[in-house]
């Protein structure tokens, strides 16, 4: 089974992207485009939820919609340093609790998840 089976599929993946996205602290929220109150827009919430799908294997909308992820181009315009990296892990870290991600599937997550906030690094410290 894939990870995006064994959580539940696209709608269990879309709880944990709400919860990302609502537990980002401001330094990080601040990086994307925020409605007028604060919070990360619909447009990057959504956009997440499918490229977070296709991730994990399920279907591959983003891919589709928006093309090869291409992780570290897309991000390389960000500044990327411990300390982020450190505050995309905690707001992912966050919502996996909250919707009780647990198991095998768990360890999977955090380990990748770890590897790819990693490799996203792009400025020391």
């Amino acid at each position: 089974m894939t990870p995006f089976e064994l959580l539940g599929g696209a709608d269990k993946i879309r709880a944990i992207v709400e919860r990302f996205y609502d537990a980002m602290e401001p330094p990080l929220a601040e990086l994307h485009a925020c409605d007028p109150d604060g919070k990360v827009n619909r447009e990057t919430r959504d956009r997440f939820a499918l490229f977070y799908i296709g991730w994990l294997g399920g279907p591959q909308d983003y891919i589709e919609q928006h093309g090869h992820p291409r992780l570290r181009r897309r991000h390389g315009d960000v500044p990327v340093d411990i300390a982020m990296r450190d505050a995309w892990l905690r707001a992912m870290t966050r919502a996996l609790d909250e919707e009780k991600v647990e198991g095998e599937v768990r360890a999977f997550l955090d380990a990748r998840l770890a590897d790819v906030a990693n490799f996203l690094r792009n400025k020391p410290g």
